[in-house]
């Protein structure tokens, strides 16, 4: 059984949209916000653009800002699994020579 879906209203450049997802209302309205900040930015720093423009402009920022954020995950995921294993093998090597002096 699928979840039940919620309809939420939102404006994204200065147009409302209704948007029917599986995300609670408030995340749905989140993104929308951030999406609609992205392109104001964008039509600030770019002046007069084309609506439809703003929006790839503001998908590819976003996309763009996504794929670094799981790359500095992926890079913290790999230190702290690397400071694990050392952590481990000090603990281990402690442990042992704990157990000879014993």
């Amino acid at each position: 059984m699928s979840p039940e879906k919620a309809s939420v209203t939102v404006r994204i450049a200065g147009e409302e949209h209704t948007i029917r997802a599986n995300a609670a209302p408030e995340h749905t309205k989140r993104c929308a916000r951030l999406v609609d900040d992205r392109i104001h930015e964008i039509r600030m720093q770019a002046g007069v653009i084309e609506g439809y423009k703003a929006a790839i402009l503001a998908a590819l920022s976003i996309a763009d800002q996504c794929f670094q954020a799981v790359d500095e995950l992926a890079q913290v995921r790999q230190e702290v699994a690397s400071r694990a294993t050392n952590l481990t093998r000090r603990i281990e090597a402690d442990v042992t020579a704990s157990h000879e002096k014993s």
